[in-house]
């Protein structure tokens, strides 16, 4: 992950996943019964390269769960495109995506809920072989299974046990090794440590770092937790409201955050020393997120903005690059 030397250092940047103008909307009926539609990811641009651990961060309700469906197409995006090793996913039928359902998994954030309780350690990890044929013999599936539990850190004698008799920590590991057992490219890790007592958090996050250097995995981050992902992003984006408003490697964001909502979140932080915490320029946002399905007019944050003008609300700010590498969707970038 972060501590990875210069995996995406100039000139050495291969695209694995591009993202352009993607929109996620969904059908619902509003309070007067008349249909509506629910923006959860709007016109949303970037790149993600390979080997690289691009971190995703927002309030609840933000759209990151919703935009990393719809990279792997759990979703079928309302608009846009996404390519993946430049081949353009969008426009495959789904019975014509298994190919790349091997090169891209998902690991979900709750341990509890993502594993069937019906079924042994062994049929959960060994269905994706089974899917896309991997293995020759129930004997060849056997020991594969036991070698993925062996690499993200569980018994091999697990495999006949079901996902009750696990604690969460163990059913997470379940879940990455479901993931990495077809060998994929890319991962969309949701959130895969808030479910989780803090203890065992360190654990899983080593366990995503380890496989990443052994299997060379490309990940988008999910998280609501910004030390987290200091420590585990090599670049970061920053969601409100379906947009993406910021974007930059991650200790730039954390040195220089230019957006005020990238701010304001940044000061949310927990301080551990009490004088520190007390010199501390806290920002605090007044009001609520807006709703998804009537949205404010041009900037979506300046209904909470503390430097909001009359252009944020007649003009949509662009999302462009102010600084090397570094992209902010504000039309005050660099005077606030």
């Amino acid at each position: 992950m972060a501590n990875m030397e210069s995996k995406t250092s100039a000139g050495d940047k291969n695209v694995l996943v591009e993202v352009n103008n993607l929109k996620q909307y969904f059908h619902i009926r509003n309070h007067l019964g008349e249909k509506a539609f629910v923006k959860a990811v709007d016109d949303v641009t970037f790149k993600i390269y390979k080997g690289e651990t691009l971190g995703l961060v927002g309030e609840s309700g933000s759209g990151k769960t919703t935009l990393g469906r719809s990279i792997l197409r759990i979703y079928d995006p309302t608009e846009g495109q996404v390519k993946f090793s430049d081949v353009d996913i969008t426009k495959f039928q789904k019975g014509k995506l298994l190919p790349y359902r091997k090169k891209m998994q998902y690991i979900f954030q709750d341990p509890y809920a993502s594993l069937d309780p019906r079924m042994t350690v062994s049929d959960i990890v060994g269905e994706a072989l089974d899917i896309h044929r991997l293995t020759s013999s129930k004997k060849d599936r056997a020991d594969k299974v036991r070698e993925l539990l062996r690499l993200v850190g569980l018994n091999t004698e697990h495999s006949s046990r079901y996902p009750h008799e696990f604690s969460g920590g163990q059913r997470q590991r379940i879940g990455i090794a479901r993931a990495i057992a077809v060998e994929p490219e890319f991962i969309v890790c949701d959130e895969p440590v808030s479910a989780l007592d803090v203890s065992i958090r360190a654990q899983i996050i080593n366990t995503l770092e380890e496989m990443q250097e052994r299997l060379n995995l490309t990940y988008l981050f999910i998280s609501h937790d910004l030390g987290v992902v200091r420590h585990t992003c090599d670049r970061v984006g920053v969601m409100y409201l379906g947009h993406i408003v910021e974007l930059v490697e991650s200790e730039e964001l954390y040195k220089n955050p230019l957006h005020p909502y990238t701010q304001a979140l940044l000061t949310a932080i927990p301080e551990p020393d009490p004088e520190l915490a007390k010199k501390r320029n806290r920002i605090i946002l007044k009001g609520e997120i807006p709703s998804p399905v009537n949205p404010p007019s041009g900037c979506k944050f300046r209904t909470r903005c503390p430097f909001a003008k009359d252009i944020c609300s007649q003009q949509v700010p662009e999302f462009k690059e102010y600084d090397n590498g570094h992209y902010v969707a504000c039309h005050f970038t660099g005077k606030l």
